[in-house]
C-alpha cells in the first residue's frame, strides 16, 4: 500500500513540475516571466520550457487591438451647458514589459485619462459646435492619450464619441431653433422661386418681343426686296418689249403695221368715248384719220432719230 501511495505522490509531483515547466503561449498573446521575483523575459506565441519553482508567469497580455468603453460623463461646454458624453477607445499593447511594470492597471488609467481629456476638449467649444466638431475632438483626444500612454507601452489608435446628450430644455430650445431655421429657409426659397419665375417670365416676354420685331423687320425687308425685284422685272420686261417693237419696226413692212395699229387704236378709243358718256370734246378734224396717223408716225420717226 505504501509503495502505491509513493508512486501516486511521485506521479502527481511530475504533473505539477510539467505544468510549471511546459508553457504554450497562444497566437497574439505575450507572457511576462519573472525569475525569483525579477523580470526574466517575454514569451511570445509558441511552446516554451520554464525552470520549475524558479520561473513564474506573472502577467499575460493580449496583443490584439482592444476596444474600451468610456462611460458617459457630464461635460461643460464653453457656453456653460452640461452635456452627457460617452465614447469608445481603441488601443493595443505594443510593449508587454512596459505595460506590465509601467502602470498597475492601464485599462482603468486610459479610461480615466480619456474622460478628463474629453472634458477639457469640450470645454473649449460651444454647444452648437459640438456636433460638427466631433472629428476634431476625437483627433485631439487620441493625440493627448497617445502621448500619455507611450511610456506604458500602449498605442491608442482611435477614439470615437458615441453620444452627445444635452439636457431636455436645451434639446427643446435647439428643436425650436432648427424649426425656425427651416421655416426661414423655406420662406427664402419660396421668395427666390417667385423672383426667379418673374425674371424668367419677363425674360421670355422680352425675347418674344425681340423675335416679333425681328420677324416684322425681316418681313418688311422681304416685301421691299420683292417689290424691288418686281419693279425691276417689269422695267426689264418693258425695256425688252420696247426693244422688240423697235426691232420689228425696222423690219420690212414695220412702218405700215404701226400705221395700221395706230388707226385701229384711234378708232377703238373714240368708240369707247361714245359708250361711256353723252358729252365729250373731240378735235375739229375727227374724220381726218390719215392726219392723225401721219402725226403719230412723225413722232415715232423723231424718237427713232434720237
Amino acid at each position: 500500500m505504501e509503495p502505491l501511495i509513493a508512486v501516486g505522490a511521485l506521479t502527481l509531483l511530475c504533473f505539477i513540475v510539467l505544468a510549471k515547466t511546459a508553457v504554450v503561449v497562444p497566437q497574439q498573446n505575450a507572457y511576462i516571466v519573472e525569475r525569483l521575483g525579477q523580470f526574466s523575459g517575454v514569451l511570445q506565441a509558441g511552446f516554451h520550457m520554464l525552470i520549475p519553482f524558479v520561473d513564474v508567469i506573472r502577467y499575460k497580455h493580449v496583443l490584439k487591438e482592444t476596444a474600451i468603453d468610456i462611460p458617459e460623463q457630464v461635460c461643460i461646454t464653453r457656453d456653460n451647458v452640461q452635456v452627457g458624453v460617452d465614447g469608445v477607445l481603441y488601443m493595443k499593447v505594443i510593449d508587454p514589459e512596459r505595460a506590465s511594470y509601467g502602470i498597475s492597471n492601464y485599462g482603468f488609467a486610459i479610461s480615466q485619462l480619456a474622460q478628463t481629456t474629453l472634458r477639457s476638449e469640450l470645454g473649449k467649444i460651444e454647444l452648437d459646435r459640438t456636433f460638427e466638431e466631433r472629428t476634431n475632438i476625437n483627433t485631439n483626444v487620441v493625440s493627448e492619450l497617445d502621448k500619455a500612454t507611450e511610456p506604458w507601452g500602449i498605442k491608442v489608435f482611435r477614439y470615437e464619441i458615441k453620444n452627445i446628450t444635452p439636457p431636455a430644455d436645451i434639446l427643446g430650445a435647439m428643436e425650436k431653433q432648427m424649426r425656425a431655421e427651416r421655416e426661414k429657409r423655406a420662406t427664402i426659397l419660396t421668395s427666390e422661386g417667385t423672383r426667379d419665375a418673374a425674371i424668367n417670365t419677363a425674360e421670355g416676354e422680352k425675347q418674344q418681343t425681340i423675335k416679333k420685331s425681328e420677324a416684322a423687320k425681316q418681313r418688311q425687308i422681304n416685301e421691299a426686296e420683292g417689290q424691288a425685284e418686281a419693279i425691276l422685272s417689269i422695267a426689264k420686261a418693258t425695256a425688252e418689249g420696247i426693244r422688240e417693237v423697235d426691232e420689228t419696226i425696222q423690219m420690212p413692212g414695220g412702218m405700215e403695221a404701226v400705221q395700221l395699229r395706230i388707226a385701229e387704236k384711234y378708232i377703238e378709243q373714240f368708240g369707247n368715248l361714245a359708250k361711256t358718256g353723252n358729252t365729250m370734246i373731240v378735235p375739229s378734224n375727227v374724220a381726218d384719220v390719215g392726219g392723225m396717223i401721219a402725226s403719230a408716225m412723225t413722232i415715232i420717226q423723231q424718237k427713232q432719230a434720237k
